[in-house]
């Protein structure tokens, strides 16, 4: 079957003109797909501090600035013609770090200011982003593709950056709790289709009838 094609997956095709060039200098410079790896994930480290801080706008703008560097080490890895398995490997782990240390840096200053509402609307954004990840994960494990719903990590950056940019953070993550769990649920419910679908294609076994015992 067909993989679904994402939200993310049309950024990157729709951006090509602008990622492949970007991509082409980097590789000239010697950059590696690691460095860029490391130095997103740094960047978000340093906007969940600002976080902490309750320095929003900052936070926000460092979320902004560093979710490109997502698509950039991919395309780099794949021009460099280097292994994609341990790379991606790599990524996907930095990028579940890089999201959780912002939820980090939200719940540490809405205990600060007792903004209890603020907390658990975090808590609840970082539940569901993991749910999201960790379906799709463990349904690759079974052989089964996982990449349906509302809110992958691309859309919910783009929902938290720019609400943290002007200062409205408890928006944010609020939508991004309400989705990021939803998106969980639609993942465990196509996953739940496409295993019925698998198991319904194989073919059933014969049964063969008992032979009578010889008197």
């Amino acid at each position: 079957m067909r993989d679904p094609i994402t939200f993310t997956d049309r950024l990157r095709i729709s951006f090509a003109w602008l990622i492949n060039p970007t991509v082409e200098f980097l590789d000239k410079l010697g950059v590696t797909p690691n460095m860029l790896t490391i130095v997103g994930f740094l960047g978000i480290s340093v906007g969940a501090w600002f976080a902490a801080q309750g320095n929003f706008p900052m936070a926000g703008l460092m979320v902004l600035l560093m979710t490109p560097f997502d698509a950039l080490d991919g395309a780099l890895a794949r021009r460099r013609g280097e292994s994609q398995e341990f790379g991606a490997f790599v990524d996907s782990v930095s990028d579940r770090y890089g999201e959780l240390v912002v939820y980090g840096g939200l719940l540490w200053w809405a205990s600060l200011d007792h903004n209890h509402w603020l907390a658990i609307a975090s808590y609840l954004g970082a539940f569901g982003s993991v749910l999201v990840s960790y379906i799709r994960a463990r349904a690759q494990s079974v052989g089964l593709e996982a990449k349906v719903g509302l809110l992958s990590r691309v859309e919910r950056y783009f929902i938290l950056g720019p609400t943290l940019l002007f200062n409205i953070p408890l928006i944010g993550v609020s939508i991004i709790a309400i989705g990021a769990n939803l998106t969980a649920i639609q993942r465990i419910w196509h996953v739940r289709s496409e295993a019925r679908k698998l198991a319904s294609a194989k073919p059933t076994p014969r049964k063969t009838a008992a032979r009578k015992p010889r008197k």
